[in-house]
């Protein structure tokens, strides 16, 4: 299961508040400036990647972060704060003490070196003030079905690539100009290169090899989404709606005759649900489609260990809309008033007739026809 005590998207809404918050700051803020593709493949690929942020002028918030994560979910957490790593998951707790504590050793052993790295960041660049973000990324992937093994690493810098690692030849690659005096530096530091390699290619590996045995039932857990075709009115994109899913590893298109979909095609971003799921949408504009020809069109939803597509035709009859919703409600409202103004014409009946007989007069006892009472003799 996810654990909320601290995630990525969190921290990223933290740093965009704060550089919306001041607006003499035009700052890329990024949090998954490395995140691979995730477009299906047939075998499950399982990842570790380490993420290492240094940040300048975030208020209340740690200079120095480290976040782990298996898969995208995230198994531990480091702070200049705490100055401890902190395991995120239960079956990490139970498992990795040892390795946790390993992780205390590396945090306290770069923040330093991080803290060092932006400042002279911000003079290569020019920068005397406002929110800057120094990210470092390393990690590998493992084909469980191949046994293969790859591994990456990069640097960025307030949201752009800033140098690139090449792991073949252990060397530091400059992205930006301002990076080629910092990549000299890094790559005649053969030690450090070589301490780094051996992490990468051997500590890595075995670390996302055992984790993934601690945690498979979680990880591996597979939820399919329920999906929806909605649209706003009969002149509006179609949106192909999928919710409670789960990994959020997913990947959603629209096809047609077979062939995927581009034009007119505007994919939205996965989003977590409450629960621990996520949803995501991707829209089609069929404006310029001919009506009959929808049915051509079919969305394609896919999630990682899942071997079957989730595929769904598109019919008019099953787009939900916000015109069919409006009608519904004033139907609903028509009928709501007409029986209200009968159940008020009915009451007032009922009403009247009460109010009539309350008025008869009472009638008299032992009265006396009017022709005997007029020859009466007078007192």
């Amino acid at each position: 299961m996810r654990m909320k005590p601290f995630s990525l998207l969190d921290y990223s809404k933290r740093i965009e508040n704060t550089a919306v918050k001041d607006p003499g700051v035009k700052m890329l803020f990024f949090v998954f400036l490395f995140l691979l593709d995730l477009r299906k493949v047939a075998t499950v690929i399982h990842s570790l990647n380490f993420f290492f942020t240094a940040s300048s002028q975030v208020p209340n918030f740690p200079e120095f972060v480290v976040v782990g994560l298996i898969d995208d979910v995230q198994i531990g957490y480091y702070d200049s704060n705490t100055q401890k790593a902190e395991p995120r998951q239960d079956w990490m707790r139970k498992n990795s003490e040892q390795d946790i504590e390993t992780w205390t050793r590396i945090g306290l052993g770069e923040q330093q070196d991080f803290k060092a790295l932006i400042e002279n960041l911000k003079q290569l660049f020019n920068q005397t003030r406002g929110v800057h973000i120094f990210q470092f990324m390393s990690g590998c992937e493992w084909d469980e079905e191949t046994e293969q093994v790859t591994s990456n690493g990069k640097f960025g810098y307030d949201g752009e690539d800033f140098a690139k690692w090449d792991t073949r030849t252990n060397t530091w690659i400059p992205v930006k100009q301002q990076a080629k005096g910092l990549t000299d530096k890094w790559n005649n530091n053969k030690a450090k290169l070589e301490f780094d390699k051996n992490y990468i290619n051997q500590i890595f590996p075995e670390w996302l090899k055992k984790y993934v045995g601690y945690g498979r039932s979680s990880l591996m857990r597979t939820d399919l989404p329920s999906v929806s075709f909605l649209q706003k009115t009969s002149s509006s994109p179609v949106s192909c709606h999928a919710t409670g899913f789960y990994p959020n590893r997913a990947e959603m298109f629209w096809r047609k005759d077979g062939e995927e979909v581009h034009d007119g095609v505007d994919k939205g971003e996965i989003l977590p649900n409450n629960d621990g799921t996520f949803q995501m949408s991707v829209d089609i504009d069929l404006s310029s489609v001919a009506a009959e020809d929808w049915t051509k069109y079919e969305c394609v939803f896919q999630l990682s260990g899942v071997k079957e597509d989730v595929t769904h035709r598109l019919e008019k009859t099953r787009i939900l809309t916000n015109e069919s919703n409006t009608i519904n409600v004033i139907i609903s409202v028509v009928v709501a008033v007409v029986l209200l103004g009968l159940i008020g014409l009915i009451g007032f009946i009922i009403y009247k007739k009460k109010k009539n007989v309350s008025r008869s007069p009472p009638p008299v006892e032992n009265a006396k026809a009017p022709e005997e009472t007029q020859f009466l003799p007078e007192p």
